[in-house]
Order: structure tokens, then C-alpha cells, then sequence
């Protein structure tokens, strides 16, 4: 195979028709558990391309509207190992009313909506990268997208995937902020603890001297943890802190809860420990009672330089002339999932900035980027797989 017909697909990627039906997709209103309407669209859309369809029942475990899709394209080589993408199909917000706007090169919301583009601008480039696959006539091997719902509020979907539909074993997720070429090999591990601590409920007029404040006792205890950056590897927050009564009752009891994140195991878990001993010994101290609770959120994956799926990657951006580069990221994604789950997959930047905010936009040259690093991507994969 010629350099030429390496890069043919990824240069049959039309722009405009790409930016289109990014602007379609945004305009779809599917909040997380209320991916319905997304997943009629991708239910018309999808076998015109030669996709067949599957949906888990994924959705019974949150009381959502459709479960997590799961699309397999037979590809014109079934000798290559098949290649997924995956993305999810939820927003953090609803989009209804969405009106985008083109400053600069640059899309926006008008400001009354979020954008949607994380992560809307994958599904569409996606759907983009196999089309212009198909057009250029390139040969490639088997193709499957793994399309979750409710991945905005914990990656929920993903958890509750029925993985035995699954086909593939490596593949992408484009999701994340960096610009097109950013390549995220190591993603953390992360927990969540609630700490429900109890004092004495009383009345401060009637019965004051009775009272023991769950709100002074909690108080203390987050004084003597340590949180926020812990190390170059760890990161701690108390996120919420909720009880209380009437203004006029001393509370009898609070619920204090915070996640760790960290790219150790150990070290997560070393943590945790930490902030269950330093509430413990306040409580203890001031004769209340702690109960604790620790919830897996997801665990790290750390995929290597030369594996290749990472090879494969840098390959492709190469070939579109989009500067590759290797990272590491303690934010979550279905990445973290589907890998914990006997999947091997990277995250990849595709450009979105601002998420989960009416300021969220993102430029038309990494939504563009996304749709050929897609095409590029299953070129790569096929040469790389017939010149073994």
C-alpha cells in the first residue's frame, strides 16, 4: 500500500458536512438518562453506513430512557483484529433550544445553553471518519462503535455495560480537552468516601446543654485532613457536606463526602485510610459516632509506549500532520471503565474547552482533526496488522 492511499480516507473527510452534522448532533437534546432522541438519530444513521445495531439494558440499573449501544461494521478485511470508538451519547446539561455560533473559527453556544460538544463532537466525527472510509474505498478491517448513556454524572453507562456484546477488544475514546494529537496513556484510580457523623440533636433555647454539633465535630475532622494536591500523583476534595435541621436544632448528625483520585493504588487507599482516621479520632474525642462508607468510582489504566494501539496513534496523527503527543491525565473517563473491563483503549484529545459551562465551545480545526485522525486511525490499523 502506497503513502497516497494511506492518507486518502482521511483526506475524504468533507469539512463541511462534518460541521453540519456536528451542529445536528448538538441540537439533539439527551442530558444523562435521556439519551432517547440520540439514539433514534444513530438508529436511522448508523446501518445506512453498514453498521448492525445492539442495545444492552443498561438503563434498569438508573431508571434511564435507552441502554448503551453497541454498532459492528464488518469492514472488507475480517482478517484484521476489529477496532472500536467509543464515546458516550449524553450531556451534562440539555441543549434544547441550542444556537450555535461560528466566531473565529471557533463554535460556541450563544451563551444560553451549553454547547454539547463534549462529546457530541466525537460521536460526529466518528460517523464522519467512516464515511469518508467508505468513499475512499479503503480497505479495513471490522469496525465497532461502543456508544454509552449516563456517562456524564460517573460513568454510570459504562459500569452497567453488558460486555458480552462487545466484539472488539482495542480501540479509542476521543474525549478529552486537549487539541488533536494529545494521547493519554495513564488515567487514575478513584474513590469516593461518605463519612456520616453523628453528635446530639437539641433544641439551643430548651435543651441546649444536651447538644454535641455533628456540624463542630465534621468541622474539626476536615481541619486535620490533608486534601487538595496531596502529591504529583494524588488529589483529595470534600465535595459535600450536607445535614441540619431547623436553624434553632444543634444538628445531630452530617454527611461529609469526598473523592480521591490518585495514579497509585496504594496511594489512593493510603488516603481514604488518612481521612477515615482523622474524622475518626475528632469523633472519637468528642463523644460521637462515625460511620464511613468507601465507593469505588473506577480504577487507573496505564497503556504502553509500544503497545499498539499507542504506536498505531501516533502513526496516524503523523500522517494527517498533526503533532502527537504522549500524556497522562487524572480526570475520568469511560476509558477507565471499559479498560477495567477486559478492554484495552487510550484516551485521545479532540479540542473541546469550557465543558460543562454556557462558555463550552470548540475550534472547527479540532472537530475537523477528530473526523481524519478517525479515518486515519483504521487506515493505520490495517497497514499496521498486514505488514506483520
Amino acid at each position: 500500500m502506497t503513502n497516497k492511499q494511506i492518507v486518502s480516507a482521511a483526506k475524504q473527510v468533507n469539512e463541511e458536512r462534518l460541521l453540519g452534522l456536528f451542529l445536528e448532533l448538538a441540537k439533539i437534546n439527551g442530558p444523562s438518562t435521556k439519551e432517547q432522541l440520540v439514539a433514534d438519530y444513530l438508529i436511522n444513521a448508523l446501518p445506512e453506513l453498514g453498521f448492525t445495531l445492539d442495545f444492552d439494558e443498561a438503563y434498569k440499573h438508573f431508571d434511564g430512557e435507552v441502554g448503551n449501544l453497541i454498532a459492528w461494521h464488518e469492514g472488507t478485511d475480517s482478517s484484521i483484529p476489529p477496532l472500536f470508538f467509543s464515546t458516550h451519547m449524553d450531556t451534562v446539561l440539555p441543549t434544547e433550544g441550542l444556537k450555535p455560533v461560528i466566531k473565529d473559527d471557533v463554535i460556541y453556544s450563544d451563551g444560553t445553553t451549553i454547547l454539547g460538544a463534549d462529546d457530541r463532537a466525537a460521536l460526529a466525527a466518528y460517523l464522519e471518519g467512516i464515511r469518508a472510509i467508505i468513499e475512499s474505498g479503503a480497505p479495513h478491517g471490522p469496525i465497532e462503535f461502543i456508544l454509552t448513556v449516563n456517562e456524564q454524572p460517573g460513568l454510570v453507562g459504562a459500569t452497567h455495560m453488558d460486555y458480552s456484546k462487545v466484539k472488539s477488544k482495542a480501540g479509542y475514546i476521543f474525549d478529552s480537552s486537549g487539541d488533536v494529537g494529545q494521547i493519554i496513556l495513564k488515567g487514575p484510580y478513584s474513590s469516593r468516601i461518605w463519612m456520616e457523623v453523628e453528635g446530639n440533636a437539641a433544641h439551643i433555647a430548651l435543651n441546649a446543654e444536651e447538644g454535641n454539633s455533628a456540624f463542630l465535630i465534621a468541622a474539626k475532622g476536615l481541619l486535620k485532613m490533608n486534601l487538595g494536591t496531596i502529591d504529583e500523583e494524588t488529589l483529595a476534595n470534600i465535595g459535600i457536606i450536607n445535614g441540619g435541621e431547623l436553624t434553632s436544632i444543634i444538628p445531630g448528625s452530617v454527611t461529609v463526602a469526598g473523592e480521591v483520585r490518585s495514579f497509585s493504588k496504594d496511594k489512593l487507599e493510603l488516603q481514604l485510610k488518612h481521612m477515615e482516621e482523622a474524622m475518626q479520632e475528632v469523633v472519637t474525642n468528642s463523644g460521637g459516632k462515625l460511620t464511613v462508607r468507601i465507593e469505588k468510582k473506577y480504577s487507573g489504566f496505564d497503556i504502553p509506549k509500544d503497545h499498539i494501539l499507542s504506536v498505531t496513534v501516533e502513526k496516524a496523527a503523523s500522517n494527517i500532520n498533526v503533532k502527537p503527543y504522549l500524556t497522562k491525565t487524572l480526570g475520568g473517563a469511560d476509558t477507565n471503565v471499559l479498560n477495567d473491563n477486559g478492554l484495552t483503549c487510550i484516551t485521545l484529545g479532540n479540542g473541546f474547552q469550557n465543558i460543562h459551562s454556557f462558555r463550552e465551545c470548540i475550534s472547527v480545526e479540532n472537530l475537523i482533526n477528530t473526523g481524519r485522525l478517525t479515518a486515519e486511525l483504521i487506515e493505520q490499523w490495517y497497514v499496521s496488522h498486514k505488514q506483520k
